[in-house]
């Protein structure tokens, strides 16, 4: 059985967390999904995957968003920064994911003094124009080796691909559909004014469409 290793940096959160992750996991029918938290000593325990104290071997990586920032480095951020530079799997980072990926392959990370909570246009080099949700403050300024292929008005690197290995990023959050902003309300991972930010929530692009290229 092939086996995912999600780098969960919401573990400790119901909804973006113990949901989104279960998005993210839909799209891997057939893995054994392994989840690795090292950010916090209490992640919540999902009805899916398996805790590990540190990577083991994989045959996908995928780094999810956090609360945390890449322009505020933390030492357990070196560690996961390692990992992507060591793996030899197919790699897809959302949000902070996209961020620390951009930054381990030579990038930066530049925080902005007022995040961003909205669902706005991406503009594709091939053309294409969707639209995605965004809630981030920091901000990827230089990809390092990863190549841009996507932009937003608000945000000039908003998804990458890495020229020679099978790596893809994105700062936007395809893992927030509907049902996860929804339960992010109920449970209180959002208060009413950031849901109503977010408006209907209806992204054009899914886990799938905007990562496995």
């Amino acid at each position: 059985m092939p086996t995912l290793l999600i780098v969960d940096l919401l573990a400790e959160r119901e909804a973006f967390g113990e949901h989104g992750t279960g998005e993210i996991v839909r799209h891997f029918p057939g893995y054994e999904v392994l989840l690795w938290a090292p950010h916090t000593e209490n992640p919540r325990e999902y009805p899916f995957g398996e805790r590990i104290e540190s990577p083991v071997e994989h045959d996908v990586l995928f780094i999810t968003g956090s609360r945390r920032n890449v322009s505020m480095w933390e030492p357990w951020m070196d560690e996961v920064a390692e990992l992507i530079r060591s793996s030899e799997a197919p790699i897809y980072g959302i949000c902070f994911g996209h961020q620390i990926i951009c930054s381990a392959l030579g990038g930066k990370v530049i925080r902005e003094e007022v995040g961003s909570h909205f669902v706005a246009p991406v503009h594709y080099l091939d053309g294409r124009v969707v639209d995605q949700l965004f809630t981030h403050q920091d901000h990827v300024v230089d990809a390092g080796e990863m190549e841009v292929i996507a932009s937003s008005e608000h945000c000039e690197i908003v998804a990458c691909k890495h020229p020679t290995r099978e790596i893809s990023t994105v700062q936007f959050h395809p893992e927030s559909v509907q049902s996860v902003l929804e339960h992010s309300l109920i449970c209180g991972d959002m208060t009413i004014e950031e849901r109503m930010a977010f408006g209907e929530g209806i992204q054009t692009l899914d886990v799938a469409q905007s990562l496995f290229l």
